[in-house]
């Protein structure tokens, strides 16, 4: 008799789950609610579903969608059979979408009803065969009904291993056309495992997933490992303040991951006082520094929140604070995750373990395999087996990091480094700042100059010499912006993370006032 191959990989966590508790409730959305057992058999009649198309072991199976339990089934149909799941950035226009299904070429594509339009539009541009399953489709031939019709069926054994792609992400492309990194069985597993050492997540969890699930921080912060751990995951397709604040109260949520931006805008909502927070344990944030006055909010409520550092690349953890210490170290990203290595590549190109600061490099076992069919640009990441951030991070004696900037946004002015994050932190330090973005510009005298886009709070009165006057002292003259504009609103993808390039093509537009500056 020929055992089963075994599958060590995502597709298995239902049903290993499942054996330990199958009636504990996995997923919610709405009043709709699926336990682990229900998650392990629609999982395994959706991959049946997903054969009988023909996406087998590295085919791709992608979803364009909003969050929903739909989108946690196509993963794990898709990871048990061996084939790749790949979800697709819902604010795409048609275009783009059709770039990522030639990039991809998937077998099946899963699409949301909203969405249809530009799935059409995006197909008919594309020269990827595409089996289509629609999430509501009267005709009998969509996804529940596929699901309906192999509802008890086995799929075939695929023998996942922990080396096997189990995901392409696609990074937000703001300079040139998006990459897919190539994430593993593996490195979505350890970097649960490193969740683990930072965060304590249990069966009793309830945590809520509102980011987008074709980010990482959708599913590796806190949403995988609370799977893992047999707790309840509660889907938001979309992130609105004013019911989310009412679903932690509902849900009694006791942990999710936000983007700063969201973290302002949850404590800034008129709810924000009457809302029951009492079960929220952990709030996981990242992608740049929280205001400080955000912060102390939160802390007022008695939450703490917990910055990270991490990239689609890490799966994504890389740093993340500890409870001790992160009072005492507000902007600190935290302490490298357990099974991640850290280093930072100096200027003169030496690679040091210690304190210090340079580019960051990081391995471990949660980092990716590299670039879909990109195989020049995946050698071209890493160094000397160390995966190249392009972040400046500066590591103290403690071992607390600090993000300075990206290599890439990084500004020569009079041949001295200005890293915008370092500037950003000053200019939010300002009460009247709800936010802002730091750019380079070019400067006929300097080579480049700063230019400040400032959001100002509601209510609020804020000048361009008050901002001048509060960074004179606290950083270098040459450090302080040349241009500084107020806008209404800064340009941001779908994590709250800011985008720098609309800014620079903005700020080339603006007039440079004249007069001398000190270097």
């Amino acid at each position: 008799m020929t055992s089963s191959p075994v599958d060590n990989g995502l597709g298995s966590w239902p049903a290993r789950r499942a054996r330990m508790e199958p009636e504990a409730i996995a997923l919610t959305q709405g009043r709709r609610q699926l336990t682990y057992r229900q998650l392990r058999d629609r999982s395994a009649s959706l991959a049946s579903a997903l054969a009988a198309l023909a996406a087998g072991p590295g085919d791709r199976v992608a979803y364009l969608g909003p969050n929903g339990i739909a989108t946690f089934e196509t993963l794990f149909a898709a990871a048990s059979l061996g084939a790749i799941f790949v979800p697709l950035n819902t604010r795409l226009a048609a275009p783009e979408i059709a770039y990522l299904l030639d990039d991809s070429a998937p077998t099946v594509l899963v699409v949301a009803p909203e969405l249809e339009p530009i799935a059409a539009a995006a197909l008919a541009r594309s020269s990827a065969a595409v089996h289509v399953l629609r999430l509501q489709d009267g005709t009998g031939t969509g996804y529940e009904a596929a699901t309906t019709e192999h509802d008890g069926c086995v799929p075939p054994p695929a023998g996942v291993a922990l080396g096997d792609p189990a995901l392409i992400l696609y990074t937000s492309g703001t300079t040139g056309r998006p990459k897919g990194a190539v994430l593993t069985h593996g490195n979505l597993t350890w970097n649960t495992v490193n969740q683990f050492a930072h965060v304590n997540i249990s069966r009793a969890d309830v945590s809520l997933c509102s980011a987008p699930l074709f980010h990482i921080l959708g599913l590796g912060q806190i949403t995988l490992p609370t799977l893992f751990a047999g707790g309840t995951v509660v889907v938001i397709p979309k992130f609105d303040p004013g019911a989310f604040l009412a679903t932690i109260a509902a849900e009694r949520a006791t942990a999710f991951p936000l983007a700063p931006t969201m973290l302002q805008m949850l404590c800034e909502h008129p709810g924000w006082e009457t809302t029951d927070l009492s079960s929220v344990r952990c709030v996981a944030y990242g992608g740049s520094p929280v205001l400080e006055r955000v912060a102390k909010t939160w802390l007022a409520r008695g939450i703490q929140v917990l910055q990270g550092y991490g990239m689609t690349e890490a799966s994504p953890g890389v740093f993340m604070a500890l409870r001790h210490g992160s009072l005492e170290r507000p902007v600190s990203v935290g302490v490298p995750h357990f099974f991640t290595d850290t280093a930072l590549l100096t200027d003169d190109g030496r690679i040091i373990s210690g304190p210090g600061q340079g580019e960051l490099l990081v391995r471990g076992p949660n980092v990716f395999s590299g670039y879909w069919n990109r195989p020049a640009e995946t050698q071209d990441a890493f160094h000397e087996g160390w995966f190249r951030s392009g972040d400046i991070v500066r590591v103290d004696p403690d071992g607390w990091a600090y993000v300075a900037g990206r290599v890439k946004d990084l500004i020569i002015s009079g041949g001295e480094n200005i890293y915008p994050a370092e500037v950003e932190a000053a200019i939010a330090g300002i009460d009247a700042v709800e936010s802002c973005g730091v750019v380079g510009v070019p400067d006929d005298r300097w080579g480049e100059a700063g230019a400040a886009f400032i959001v100002v709070r509601e209510g609020a009165d804020l000048t361009a010499s008050d901002v001048r006057a509060h960074l004179d002292g606290q950083l270098a003259r040459y450090k302080i912006p040349k241009l500084i504009e107020f806008v209404a609103e800064l340009p941001r993808n779908a994590t709250g993370k800011l985008l720098r390039q609309p800014l620079r093509e903005q700020a080339r537009n603006l007039t440079t006032p004249q007069g001398e500056r000190d270097q």
